[in-house]
């Protein structure tokens, strides 16, 4: 099979082409998994952070992705759940222990054998994978690949993201960055929440005139201060700065929410401008969002297809991944970003 790995670890600066087209064996699902045909994969800020070492893959070469969709082509011998020709996503929790206190209580996503898609195991970015049957969703018949994929992260971390930022009706969100999971919440909190205020923070003119286009109420960069104080604010930018620039925003007891598995570390320097009156006193909160449960995507996966909600993509063939990764990297995004593997 065709499958764009990554062999070495280091900043894409320095190795502006990751991923290489490779032949590789089609995989062979284990009892308990199934074989998946992959049809289309998103592609993450994530993938960024494993190329460039952030949060590191667990073995190289490896195959990346973790916004999968397909169709089951072979099930192994105890894999019962899903037939043959079903159409299946994989989101970025493939596995966790299913014994722990929090994988009890539904919070797999805190499980200390979390296991990623596409960081611990082989993913998406190619033409088969496997996964355990019990770590895969069917997709709602009313979702096509290329739609369902950005939804299996993107919309799913965004939507854990908004439960955490306990908004309620009539308050006001801010947005800090406006790549595939933001425009996906603005999207979800217009439908849930429509009197809500959406406030979008983002660096240049051209993500903030998306935003307005979608329904936001005002977009401003990460510097400028919103017309109204904010209940709550989640951030999905991969660096520190609009953090720091906007808790100034936030009103008493207010809560930032930070979507992102790692930050970068070259403006780390601007934390020394957070300032604890200004910015945190009144009992303003920082909570971090941990990956996703099961119940997320799957209670996503649902809602999008209700609602609906319907991501708007740009479309890249399986061997220009690198060329997307680029592009993401230097904040040329409309949307969300999908692989289509032929």
């Amino acid at each position: 099979m065709k499958a764009m790995i990554l062999s070495k670890v280091k900043p894409l600066a320095q190795n502006p082409k990751p991923l290489v087209m490779t032949d590789l064996p089609v995989p062979v699902p284990k009892n308990d998994e199934v074989l998946i045909k992959v049809a289309a994969c998103g592609v993450c800020h994530t993938e960024l952070d494993e190329i460039e070492g952030r949060t590191s893959p667990a073995f190289l070469p490896i195959v990346l992705g973790h916004q999968v969709v397909g169709t089951v082509v072979q099930r192994g011998a105890n894999a019962e759940r899903f037939p043959i020709e079903a159409r299946v996503g994989v989101a970025w929790i493939f596995s966790a222990c299913g014994r722990c206190n929090y994988c009890k209580a539904g919070l797999e996503n805190l499980c200390a054998e979390f296991k990623a898609t596409g960081r611990d195991v082989n993913g998406g970015y190619a033409e088969y994978m496997t996964a355990p049957e019990s770590f895969i969703y069917p997709l709602p018949t009313d979702l096509d690949f290329v739609t369902a994929a950005p939804l299996l992260c993107a919309g799913a971390i965004g939507y854990r993201s908004l439960m955490l930022a306990n908004l309620k009706p009539g308050q006001y969100l801010g947005l800090s960055g406006f790549g595939a999971s933001a425009h996906l919440v603005l999207k979800l909190v217009r439908f849930r929440y429509p009197d809500v205020k959406i406030y979008v923070f983002a660096r240049n003119q051209y993500e903030r005139d998306f935003a307005l286009s979608l329904g936001a109420t005002w977009a401003g960069d990460f510097d400028d201060e919103s017309p109204e104080k904010l209940h709550a604010i989640i951030d999905t930018t991969p660096v520190w700065k609009p953090i720091v620039a906007t808790l100034k925003n936030l009103v008493p007891a207010g809560r930032m929410v930070i979507n992102s598995i790692r930050k970068e570390s070259h403006d780390q320097h601007v934390l020394q401008e957070l300032d604890y009156a200004r910015d945190l006193w009144l009992e303003k909160e920082i909570k971090s969002v941990a990956n996703v449960t099961r119940a997320d995507v799957q209670y996503f996966l649902q809602l999008a297809a209700q609602i609906p909600i319907i991501p708007t993509v740009e479309i890249y063939p399986l061997n220009e991944a690198n060329r997307a990764l680029t592009e993401l990297k230097n904040r040329q995004i409309r949307g969300a970003k999908v692989l289509v593997i032929e």
